[in-house]
């Protein structure tokens, strides 16, 4: 069963491995919030099940998957149109999808954008490990 997976570019830059589709990679995969990655994914991309952790995921067992798929997010931060607070967000609508057959740490800049992330499809490689099911 596919799953799909979340890979924060600033944990790339700082510390990722890179990886490739088909590759086997073992990851500490936190479970996620869709609404928290709705505007970078979009609703028609199914939404995200886990994300990768590098900083955090201490005491977690990882998790053997096989990448089957790897999608550069890219979007324009800013105050979200309509709210009170300043915090930088996705805007709606600027939103870049770029596939790709291998995750770099460094993502070449696109006009008007920045690069956000990775949006990974993966499936579970049977070994025992780690949480998701």
């Amino acid at each position: 069963m596919a799953m799909t997976v979340w890979v924060d570019g600033w944990q790339m830059q700082c510390c990722g491995r890179l990886f490739a589709v088909g590759d086997v990679v073992s990851w500490t995969l936190l479970e996620a919030d869709p609404e928290d990655y709705a505007e970078l994914v979009g609703s028609e991309e199914g939404g995200v099940d886990f994300r990768e952790e590098h900083h955090g995921g201490e005491g977690r067992t990882p998790t053997s998957v096989e990448v089957l798929s790897i999608t550069e997010v890219h979007c324009r931060y800013g105050p979200r149109p309509g709210t009170v607070d300043n915090a930088n967000r996705a805007l709606p609508g600027t939103r870049v999808l770029v596939p790709v057959r291998q995750a770099e740490r460094w993502v070449e800049a696109r006009p008007g954008v920045e690069f956000a992330g990775y949006l990974v499809t993966v499936r579970r490689v049977a070994d025992g490990g780690g949480p998701p099911g």
